[in-house]
């Protein structure tokens, strides 16, 4: 079988991937050898900002000369990108050898393809003598895979409302679910939260005896800056290699959190950690400037916060959204209208393109919303071609291309397919 062949195998299984619980994750690890109890981790959930904590994380301890395991999802171009090692991804070779050693007992048990996947990073990193992994949550939080390791800490971004059909219709039965990270006597990092979704949190850190650290208490939060005081100094931060206010929030989350974990730590090394962090975790997607004249961004705001904080991010670095062009598309269980109804805010046309997933939301019941919304909007079928053609116009639109990261995934390939490179 071949690597092509193999992920093939197990994208196949994707079908299931909303099958929450944790048994047949922890048959598969027990089956393994439990890998996930032989290193230590830091454990990260929130509904935006989990991705990029996760990678200031994984930085800081990179440049205090650690060595750190990654695992993140989903990936934009190549499934390697989920795992990684100090910034570098996972083999091909050792995909294969792993999914070709574990055939049958796929074939017998039919694991989702997330529980391969997080077995896949357990196993690698346990192989491999960690000082730390940062584990990002994949959906939600109480019965999601990755809910098996037993952390030195667990962090929890913000919550907004998302995948309601699966983690609940309130704020507070959201919390609930991704609260459930937290760990008996653990210590546990909190962002801004609305507050139905904080006492939630708050009093599950309570019930668990677990040490609650809430981002608002220890900074304070400046137009263009903000403030972290971690008790013995105090850290200004004025800007991330990743656009907008809310990675200054993101930023100081993982300060905080890899302060009080590893005190020992220089100030050199949590800023030079900052600096990096695209260089160390391979992020993309986050307010990502591909070209600036004409503008075309990517960014991976996959529900109503995330398009918000993006029309703010546009906002606050004063770029032009007169005439500008959107392509979207979207997962089924967000709340589509409300993320087009802010994007008309910051956008004059509206290109909606298929995403490669089973929960991926049509085309044609997008464009419904759109017209109902009053939007100028239609179809489009090779939105990589569209972009190139824009760009060589002489007064080309701006474009952003937002919503699911499959679909930013999708249009990067595309666009290396057409050695469309900036």
């Amino acid at each position: 079988m071949t690597i092509d062949e193999a992920l093939e195998k197990i994208f196949s299984l994707r079908q299931f991937h909303v099958k929450l619980g944790l048994d047949q994750t922890k048959r598969l690890l027990k089956y393994l050898g439990n890998p996930e109890r032989k290193f230590k981790a830091i454990h990260i959930a929130g509904s935006n900002g989990k991705g990029s904590a996760a990678s200031f994380i994984a930085s800081v301890l990179k440049e205090s000369g650690m060595k750190v395991g990654l695992y993140t999802s989903p990936h934009f171009v190549k499934f390697n990108e989920r795992i990684r090692i100090d910034g570098e991804m996972i083999s091909d070779k050792y995909i294969l050898d792993f999914l070709n050693g574990l055939t049958e007992y796929i074939d017998k048990y039919e694991p989702t393809f997330f529980e391969i996947t997080t077995a896949l990073a357990f196993q690698y990193f346990s192989e491999n003598d960690l000082d730390v992994a940062v584990i990002e949550v994949g959906l939600g939080g109480r019965l999601d895979a990755t809910n098996v390791i037993s952390p030195l800490a667990s962090v929890i971004t913000t919550i907004s409302y998302e995948h309601t059909n699966i983690l609940g219709d309130t704020l507070g039965e959201i919390a609930k679910e991704k609260a459930a990270i937290i760990k008996e006597n653990g210590k546990v990092f909190v962002g801004y939260l609305p507050e139905e979704a904080e006492k939630v949190v708050v009093g599950e850190a309570k019930k668990k005896s677990s040490e609650i650290f809430l981002l608002k208490k220890y900074l304070t939060k400046e137009k263009d800056y903000v403030i972290l005081d971690r008790g013995f100094d105090k850290i200004n931060i004025y800007r991330t290699p990743l656009p907008g206010y809310h990675q200054l929030l993101n930023a100081s989350l993982a300060i905080k959190t890899v302060g009080n974990l590893f005190p020992e730590i220089a100030v050199k090394n949590i800023l030079d950690g900052i600096n990096r962090v695209v260089r160390n975790s391979g992020i993309q997607g986050r307010f990502e400037v591909v070209r600036k004249n004409p503008l075309l961004i990517f960014d991976a705001a996959h529900n109503a916060d995330g398009v918000k904080v993006f029309c703010d991010t546009l906002k606050q670095y004063k770029f032009d959204v007169v005439n500008s062009i959107v392509i979207f598309g979207a997962l089924i269980d967000k709340d589509i209208k409300r993320m087009l109804e802010r994007l008309s805010k910051c956008a004059s046309y509206f290109y909606i393109a298929s995403v490669n997933s089973e929960r991926a939301a049509l085309p044609e019941d997008i464009m419904k919303i759109g017209k109902e919304l009053g939007l100028k909007i239609s179809t489009i079928d090779k939105p990589a071609e569209t972009i190139k053609n824009n760009l060589v116009k002489p007064n080309g639109k701006n474009i952003f291309v937002l919503g699911s990261i499959y679909l930013l995934g999708e249009i990067k390939l595309e666009m290396e397919d057409l050695n469309l490179t900036f």
